[in-house]
């Protein structure tokens, strides 16, 4: 393609060039900025050096659509880049000037000092100060690995969110992948456009489905968006895996292929553990094929260590494997550079009062019939009986299985007993013939019983799943003998009458709800949630809590085969003030309320069953126990028999009735309270007991060797102390960004409403305090079009009426009846565009004359000033954005010649002091007379000024790339040495050659042994490659320089001369 040159006063059309960040082009007959251009990772031997370059629209109607072009295949695009200084045709109000240059201003921000925050004033949440320690971390590192180990409810989401929002804003990153639970999905993507104003999509069956039939059957739905969600389980699964498999490179790129990868949960890829050494699941092999191709990679976790030094080593070497190694003992100075963990109880507000509640754990006791007790005995006698029939046996794997679903089932409600029990019952009475019966049946057994423990977003798909593998078992069990025949249909006479009436548990809640949710008969301003494992169960209930006069609007329900829609909905109308919606109780499945926030105005939780499963159970307190929570104190409620003690212990009472099952339980819940910090690793053991306590195998809980090896484990995952220091470090940090960047209230809503003005809309209603007072608060006119669409979200999202908005976050804090217009939400956004625009546009279309004139005393200058703001940017060898910012420039402006002022403190002091001033005619066009007559030596100005910045700024950034070069070779170097301290053939006292070890462990040892030496194999090469990308990085910065405004400074007298003077 020939490169041709064409020049005017107004533009330079350039054919050819390699477009470069900040500039004007034309692709596709439409305007665009350019955003990012990376070099080199689309060049092949055939088409030489590609590009592809990021483009944001300036179209009004499309403001902020985003493309990428592979540059030289791009038939018809073309550099339009405006040429020199702004047109003297006119000047503008200060105001107005002031408002466009910090739309300009907010727009560069890719500093090559990370010490400046953007994240939190493109959100809209009020961010907490020790939520910024994630954050501050990721901009100092130059590839950011973080665990963020923060305890349940801390917001995880929330930090990484933050640290997500930094590195899109500065340009280090432009496609992220989610990987999260099922249930999560929705989550992630609602709160991502909520606080962050970023758009996520879900990738599942039913988008590939639909991006097929809008693009064909060849797109692939990995790079069909910049910005993605899915599960973890949709990953693995075969059609996800193999569309992955298509666009991962055989090898690990430089620079990588993607950009960010955050995995929630991030414990569930980590191998899991056996007897003795922890095995690689799918999971962790998906991660293990997936994190090497990702620059940046974030996990969460509240539970990272599981007790296994090569299960949590492994996580680690995920995480980052140039810091770490499976099974090598992690280094802690390392360790703590990508760890954060903080628990509730350790965060304290500027008085040293906890910011968080206390949590406060109460006993719902149930004054069981006597004919409960026969039925839990009985059931207890039917379980043992079979036992002994399958002992020792294939058949104890699923008979065990099935036994522990009936009793869970049976502490839950009389309904979810029932549907099982038929179930049971109905399979038993249909085994197949004992010749039908071959090696494949275990396979299928084990399959259909793992399927019920993967993870699902709706609940009636776990239950269809649990009736399947009970249906397994029973095809497959041995044949019920009289007595096991005759206690089945006992307990099935039992479950028939008794599954639509309410029991003594049922009965208990009605009398709570009565005496904690009403006084003196009528409903008060509290609210419950009550949590159930079963759909049975929650259908029960709610036909009971009807049926009893709590149903009707006080009543919500939550489950898992709900609309994302009427999920939010509920959620809205339990979250919304008490005054607003009448509910009063939330009736509430696992697997429909995980991840939801319900803590607004609700520090009541009631578990209708004790989870068996700790992690369950502290999910379900983290829906209230956590940020956000007013109250001082959150009450949770656990099912236990009438008398029971926390104070005592009575050792008469042993699990095998009703009242000894709940005693342990309940023993169990107020353990996992004490251990709450290793619950990860405790968790399991206390798990697993549960099991054998409730399957008659053992009668007591011991934790204590799990709780010693906790304790080993804990100097690796300890909480951080001396957070206050640090903390307040956060916020000094975060205030100097705010008044740096002059991101206060005041300058955001200035801003918005110059560019309504521009845009000839209606402005913001400015809404007066009770006392008469400026609330800082604005109602925002009903917008036409585009800037229609930018107001969407301000209904409120329960009573759906239109709510003010606020820049500030101070007042929108606690509020749901504001909303706060950070500088990431959409009608602040479509302003700020609007405003840079200005830059780019011709004289006669212009809306901005970017001029201003302003005076200072006689004593302060004795001929007129012309300064000039220009956005600075400075670009690498690879064409990325090194640094952004407005630069000051300019000189003395006589008549006859231009002096440049060199002191830039002076020229800022000037435009600072300057009093704005509309000028006479004369005054004006004596100032556009020199400012044009001086107009190549005013752009020389610039230009130097811009040389003396990439000069200082070069120092810096020849810091950064060897302090990056050092940092990854020291940390290459120092695994090296791990690693061959590891392999070291007389090795003793790890886990690696621990006897009495299983074939598979025995393999997963080998396979771990094997990778260790591939990855010491890899290390030499990886330090050259490592350095070399670094190096192109920031190799030979090239400035480039934008001016955007002109200011006129001139004496006092000067100007009432209309320049007569001087």
């Amino acid at each position: 393609m020939p490169i041709i040159d064409t020049n005017s006063e107004t533009d330079v059309i350039r054919f050819g060039d390699i477009p470069e960040p900040g500039q004007l082009v034309e692709v596709r007959r439409r305007q665009w900025v350019v955003t990012d251009v990376s070099g080199g990772a689309f060049s092949s031997s055939n088409n030489g050096n590609q590009h592809l370059v990021g483009l944001s629209s300036l179209d009004e109607d499309s403001m902020g659509e985003e493309i990428q072009v592979v540059w030289q295949v791009e038939a018809g695009a073309q550099i339009l880049e405006k040429a020199g200084l702004p047109s003297i045709t006119g000047w503008d109000s200060d105001d107005r000037l002031e408002a466009f240059l910090d739309a300009v201003r907010w727009g560069a921000v890719t500093n090559a000092d990370r010490s400046f925050l953007q994240a939190p004033f493109r959100s809209g949440i009020t961010i907490e100060d020790y939520q910024l320690d994630p954050l501050v971390r990721a901009v100092e590192m130059a590839r950011v690995n973080l665990l963020i180990a923060d305890d349940v409810g801390l917001g995880k989401t929330i930090e990484a969110g933050l640290v997500i929002q930094e590195l899109l804003v500065r340009h280090r990153a432009r496609t992220v992948f989610v990987v999260c639970p099922a249930s999560l999905q929705v989550k992630w993507q609602a709160e991502m456009q909520e606080k962050f104003g970023l758009e996520f999509r879900i990738v599942d069956t039913e988008y590939v489905k639909r991006l097929r039939r809008e693009r064909g059957i060849h797109v692939n739905p990995w790079t069909s968006y910049p910005r993605l969600v899915t599960s973890m389980d949709w990953m693995k699964s075969g059609e996800g895996f193999r569309l992955l498999k298509d666009v991962l490179p055989p090898h690990m790129t430089y620079p990588r292929k993607f950009d960010i990868l955050v995995v929630d949960e991030a414990h569930n890829v980590a191998p899991a553990s056996a007897s003795k050494y922890a095995l690689e699941s799918q999971r962790t092999r998906l991660i293990r094929a997936l994190a090497p191709h990702f620059n940046h990679r974030l996990f969460l976790s509240a539970t990272p260590h599981n007790g296994y030094q090569e299960s949590f080593t492994s996580l680690l070497e995920l995480l980052d494997d140039q810091r770490f190694a499976r099974t090598v003992m992690p280094d802690e100075k390392q360790l703590h550079r990508v760890m954060v963990r903080r628990l509730k109880s350790d965060i304290v507000d500027t008085n040293g009062k906890p910011v968080f509640p206390v949590r406060k754990l109460q006993c719902l006791e149930i004054d069981y019939s006597e004919e409960e007790r026969q039925i839990h005995s009985l059931l207890g006698k039917y379980t043992a009986d079979r036992s002994k029939t399958v002992k020792g046996t294939r058949f104890e794997y699923g008979t065990d299985f099935v036994h522990m679903l009936l009793k869970k089932r049976l502490f839950s409600s009389p309904m979810a007993f029932a549907l099982t029990l038929a179930k049971h019952r109905e399979t038993l009475e249909r085994g197949k013939p004992k010749s039908d019966r071959d090696t494949m049946d275990d396979r299928i057994l084990r399959k259909a019983i793992l399927k019920t423990e993967e993870e699902y977003s709706d609940d009636s798909l776990v239950e269809a799943a649990q009736n399947e593998a009970v249906e397994v078992v029973g095809e497959l069990a041995p044949p019920l003998t009289f007595e096991q025949r005759d206690m089945l249909d006992r307990l099935s006479a039992w479950a028939e009458k008794a599954r639509n009436r309410a029991d003594a548990k049922a009965t208990a809640i009605i009398d709570w709800l009565e005496s904690h949710l009403k006084t003196d008969g009528r409903w008060n301003g509290k609210r419950v949630i009550l949590f159930t494992e079963y759909r049975a169960t929650h259908s029960w209930l709610q036909q009971i809590l009807t049926a009893n006069g709590f149903g009707g609007d006080r009543l919500q329900y939550l489950h898992g085969s709900i609309l994302p829609e009427v999920r939010e909905s509920v959620k809205a109308a339990f979250q919304a003030h008490p005054d607003i919606s009448p509910v009063r109780i939330l009736l509430a499945t696992d697997a429909a309320s995980e991840g939801i926030d319900l803590q607004n105005h609700c520090n009541y939780l009631i578990h209708v069953e004790i989870p068996w499963n700790p992690n369950v159970m502290e999910q379900r307190n983290g829906r209230i126990d956590r940020h956000g929570q007013k109250e001082d104190a959150v009450f949770i409620w656990h099912p236990v028999g009438k008398g029971f003690s926390t104070r005592t212990v009575d050792r008469s009472v042993k699990p095998g009735d009703v009242a000894g099952d709940h005693e342990y339980l309940m023993r169990a819940v107020l353990k996992i309270d004490t251990i709450r910090e290793d619950l990860g690793s405790v968790g399991p053991v206390i798990a697993r007991q549960i099991e054998e306590a409730m399957l008659g195998k053992r009668s007591d809980l011991d934790t204590a060797l799990a709780e010693t090896n906790a304790a080993k484990a804990r100097k690796f995952v300890a909480a951080e102390k001396r957070l206050q220091e640090r903390i307040a470090r956060l916020h000094e940090k975060l205030m100097e960004a705010k008044n740096d960047f002059h991101l206060s209230p005041e300058h955001i809503s200035r801003a918005v409403e110059v560019a309504l003005a521009l845009a000839e809309k209606p402005a913001l209603k400015p809404l007066d305090s009770a006392k008469s007072e400026k609330s800082g608060v604005f109602e925002v006119p009903i917008l036409p079009g585009s800037w229609g669409r930018a107001t969407e979200g301000l209904e409120h999202p329960h009573t759906r009426v239109r709510r003010p908005i606020t820049f500030d976050h101070e007042i929108a804090k606690g509020r749901d009846d504001v909303v706060l217009a950070h500088l990431n939400h959409r009608l602040v956004q479509m302003c700020l565009r609007l405003l840079r625009e200005e830059i780019w546009k011709l004289d006669d279309v212009k809306r901005l004359h970017r001029v201003a004139i302003r005076t200072v005393p006689d004593t302060e200058l004795g001929v007129p000033v012309v300064a000039v703001w220009s956005r600075l940017v400075i670009t690498g060898g690879d064409h990325r954005r090194l640094h952004e910012e407005l630069t000051l420039s300019g000189g003395e402006l006589d008549h006859k010649r231009f002096a440049r002022i060199t002191q830039v403190g002076k020229l800022e002091t000037l435009v600072a002091q300057g009093s704005p001033i509309d000028p006479d005619q004369r005054l004006f066009q004596v100032l556009k007379d020199r400012f044009e007559r001086h107009e190549d030596a005013l752009m020389a100005a610039v230009e130097a000024r811009s040389r003396d910045r990439l000069k200082f700024l070069e120092n810096t950034l020849d810091r950064r790339m060897k302090s990056e070069i050092a940092d990854v070779l020291t940390v290459l170097d120092e695994l090296e040495a791990s690693i061959r301290k590891e392999l070291k053939p007389d090795r003793h006292g790890g886990q690696l050659y621990l006897p009495g070890f299983s074939p598979e462990e025995m393999a997963q040892v080998k396979k771990d042994v094997q990778a260790l030496e591939a990855r010491l194999d890899r290390i030499p090469e990886e330090k050259v490659k490592e350095k070399t990308a670094i190096e192109k990085h920031y190799v030979n910065p090239v400035d480039r320089t934008f001016p955007v405004a002109v200011v006129f400074i001139v004496p006092r007298s000067f100007a009432q001369s209309g320049g007569s003077k001087g």
